[in-house]
């Protein structure tokens, strides 16, 4: 293979597992804490950054020719502002029921430092395909670990799961609390960190020799 193809695989798995926002980088963990008490809270969360961050990767990549160096933040910030608005708007006509509960999280997607440092770090410098893949790896990456939080918050701190009863046994109440929700983020972090060292990184170093 060419040394300039484009590996679109190892885009998107960089960012689930190598550059997953929040157990490898540890940004936007704000949501991570405030939405997954529930499960699916969570999944709704991280499917509007999938796509408002793949939105604004597909933009950014668009535009990067005529943005000026010195006005580029505030263009990346105007795009970003401009796809949560639309997806604000769009999970409040849709989903009412949950964007009750979660549409100030929404709205504080464009203050999220990881859509921006994509745009900056990678749209902006790449061509529209790269770009989405990007965007895509680390979406899915954020999704993944809004799931993965909110799944066991919700099991445990209320015996359910998409609001639906599973388990009989007494919650342990203080996982659906935000001290609950440090606690799972801190626990899975260290969970993933080492299933990444322990079996990804291993199979990496395996492969070079």
């Amino acid at each position: 293979m060419a040394n300039n193809k484009v590996n679109y695989w190892e885009l998107i798995t960089n960012g689930i597992v190598k550059e997953n926002t929040i157990f490898k980088l540890a940004l936007s963990l704000c949501p991570s804490i405030a939405v997954t008490n529930n499960l699916k809270n969570g999944v709704l969360m991280g499917a509007a950054v999938l796509f408002v961050q793949v939105m604004v990767n597909i933009t950014i990549s668009l535009i990067r020719k005529v943005i000026h160096s010195r006005i580029r933040l505030p263009i990346f910030m105007l795009v970003i502002s401009g796809w949560v608005t639309v997806t604000d708007m769009s999970m409040a006509a849709a989903v009412p029921d949950v964007y009750k509960q979660m549409g100030l999280y929404i709205q504080l997607i464009v203050a999220f430092a990881s859509i921006l440092a994509r745009a900056e770090m990678f749209a902006s410098k790449n061509k529209i395909a790269p770009s989405m893949a990007d965007g895509i790896g680390m979406g899915i990456g954020f999704l993944f670990a809004l799931t993965v939080i909110s799944f066991f918050r919700e099991l445990i701190g209320k015996g359910s799961l998409w609001g639906m009863p599973i388990i009989n046994a007494k919650p342990l109440l203080i996982m659906i609390l935000p001290a609950g929700g440090f606690f799972a983020v801190g626990i899975l972090m260290a969970l993933f960190n080492w299933i990444d060292v322990r079996f990804f990184k291993k199979g990496a170093h395996g492969a070079h020799h």
